[in-house]
């Protein structure tokens, strides 16, 4: 008996498990789409690296949509704090509000630095407080991006930084792993991961 095959991946030849985890490991790990290519071909798929980033446009936002609602809800305190990016050559503000867990609320990219618009990113529900412990995961949520930034070599435009952090962050809150975790404990943490990441991705209903 064949499993049935989810609607959002019609007319594509390959399997929903693989096209997930294509996107997977495109967004989850600094990796290149020539790299994902490679990885993949590793394992006897054949799979070039235009099909990834064709994979990662129409699949990345809908699956971090899901995510941010299958997520815990965030702590009811922020940081928002802001790091300089280089897009076509140009400077641009990164901005990316943070949750005392260290969890990425939002991100914002601009070509000109407005603090004040960048606040409105945020639920006006949540308190805003700045300490140390807080400045510190904001300034850590930063360090993935820089890696990227390396192995992208740099963004494109704006709005393409803007598409691709809103996925990156979203798929690096859900395989997230809080300071302190007992090995123990980051195991089942990460199985539930690989649970919602399945389920968000159509992979549990069509096994």
């Amino acid at each position: 008996m064949t499993s049935k095959r989810p609607p959002c991946y019609a007319r594509h030849r390959f399997p929903a498990e693989v096209i997930s985890h294509a996107v997977r490991l495109y967004f989850r790990f600094p990796l290149s789409l020539r790299m994902v290519e490679e990885m993949l071909a590793a394992r006897g798929l054949l799979i070039s690296h235009e099909t990834v980033r064709q994979w990662a446009l129409k699949f990345g936002q809908s699956f971090a949509n899901q995510i941010r609602r299958r997520l815990s809800a965030p702590g009811d305190k922020w940081h928002l704090d802001e790091v300089v990016i280089s897009i076509a050559g140009r400077k641009h503000w990164l901005w990316r509000a943070v949750d005392q867990h260290g969890v990425v609320l939002d991100i914002l990219v601009q070509s000109r630095r407005n603090a004040k618009a960048a606040k409105r990113i945020i639920m006006p529900s949540v308190e805003h407080r700045q300490h140390k412990g807080l400045n510190n995961r904001a300034e850590n949520s930063h360090q993935p991006t820089r890696r990227r930034e390396r192995v992208m070599k740099c963004f494109r435009s704006a709005g393409q930084a803007q598409r691709f952090l809103s996925v990156h962050d979203q798929v690096g809150n859900l395989f997230r792993r809080p300071a302190n975790t007992k090995a123990a404990d980051h195991r089942q943490t990460r199985a539930r991961a690989f649970q919602v990441w399945a389920e968000v991705t159509g992979i549990a209903s069509a096994a």
